[in-house]
């Protein structure tokens, strides 16, 4: 999800003057059709142990400009734009819910789901990332389907589930759905199970068109 608006650009700028460090490159994006995403996906048992959902500090201001990741979000996503009032507060705007092909008027009946919740992401290996790594993962700007406006309704019914689980109750989102889920896990280099394997490849049957695009990190 990068952000292109002004204020982003002029933040970035700002963030260059003095260059006193290199910046390492980053990885090249990948592009595989969805069976051969799948197939990608390291498999290993998950693991709960430890996990706390304070783990993943998320909602940041990273870039300092007032708002912080939550409504980078609707502000990148909303069909119509909010008003953005003091401290980015936001009233107005409307937003597609494509878990349930929902229009949501305003901000406030709309949850930011992490794709990958926070639990299955701890469940499939960041159990032994680093709290900034963690932190990154929890507030991912840099992938448009990493975080998602989605209703509350939906994202509280998905709670932690992953698509062994729950999946989105619009018809058209199945295939979407399982595109993001799995260009999130190969992103960040998360592990699935073997029900969620099995399930992943079982419901791709009728995604046959469905391509995956990912940059690691």
């Amino acid at each position: 999800m990068l952000k292109t608006t002004a204020r982003a650009l002029g933040a970035a700028a700002l963030a260059l003057l003095p260059l006193a460090t290199t910046i390492a490159p980053a990885q090249a994006a990948e592009t595989l059709s969805l069976h051969d995403a799948i197939e990608a996906l390291p498999q290993a048992a998950e693991v709960r142990d430890g996990y706390e959902r304070t783990k993943f500090r998320h909602w940041i201001d990273e870039d300092k400009d007032g708002c912080n990741t939550r409504n980078e979000v609707l502000l990148d996503e909303a069909t119509t734009p909010p008003t953005e009032g003091p401290r980015c507060k936001l009233s107005g705007g409307t937003w597609w819910s494509y878990y349930d092909d929902q229009i949501i008027d305003g901000p406030s009946g709309l949850d930011i789901d992490h794709m990958v919740p926070l639990a299955e992401a701890w469940d499939s290996g960041a159990s032994q990332w680093t709290a900034a790594r963690r932190q990154a993962y929890a507030n991912d700007l840099g992938a448009e389907r990493s975080l998602v406006a989605v209703t509350a309704r939906t994202n509280r019914q998905k709670a932690d589930q992953d698509p062994a689980e729950w999946m989105p109750p619009a018809d058209d989102a199945q295939c979407t759905y399982l595109a993001d889920w799995t260009a999130t896990k190969l992103r960040w280099a998360l592990t699935v199970d073997r029900a969620e394997r099995d399930t992943l490849r079982d419901l791709a049957t009728g995604c046959e068109d469905t391509v995956v695009e990912y940059e690691p990190v």
